[in-house]
C-alpha cells in the first residue's frame, strides 16, 4: 500500500499571528517545503458528523487575493461534489455562486 504524507510548518508572531506557512508532500513534484499566504483545511469527522476547519493566513494576504483564495476554494469544492457524488445540480449552484462572487470581486478591483 503506497503512502502519503502532507506536512505544514507555520511560523507565528508573538501574537500567533501567521506570519509564514509552508507544506511539504511526498508527492509533490519540487524537493522541500514551499511558502503559501493561506490555507484552509478541512477535515469531516465521521463519529460527530461535522467538519473540523483550520483556515489560516498570513498578515500579507491581500484582501483581494483572500477572496479570490476562498471562491477558488469553493470552485474546488463543487468539483468535488460532482466526483465524489454525482450531484450535476449542486455542482452547478456552487459553481454559480463562484461566477457572481468573482464578478463581483472584479467589479472591486
Amino acid at each position: 500500500m503506497k503512502k502519503s504524507e502532507i506536512n505544514f510548518k507555520i511560523e507565528l508572531d508573538q501574537n500567533n499571528i501567521p506570519e509564514k506557512i509552508l507544506w511539504d508532500a511526498t508527492d509533490k513534484p519540487e524537493v522541500g517545503f514551499s511558502e503559501s499566504k493561506a490555507i484552509s483545511l478541512s477535515l469531516w469527522d465521521h463519529q460527530q458528523k461535522n467538519t473540523l476547519r483550520i483556515d489560516l493566513w498570513t498578515k500579507e494576504m491581500p484582501v483581494n487575493e483572500m477572496k479570490r483564495f476562498y471562491i477558488d476554494c469553493l470552485g474546488g469544492l463543487a468539483q468535488s461534489v460532482l466526483t465524489s457524488t454525482g450531484d450535476e445540480k449542486m455542482s452547478n449552484e456552487i459553481n454559480s455562486l463562484c461566477e457572481r462572487l468573482a464578478m463581483d470581486v472584479q467589479k472591486t478591483q
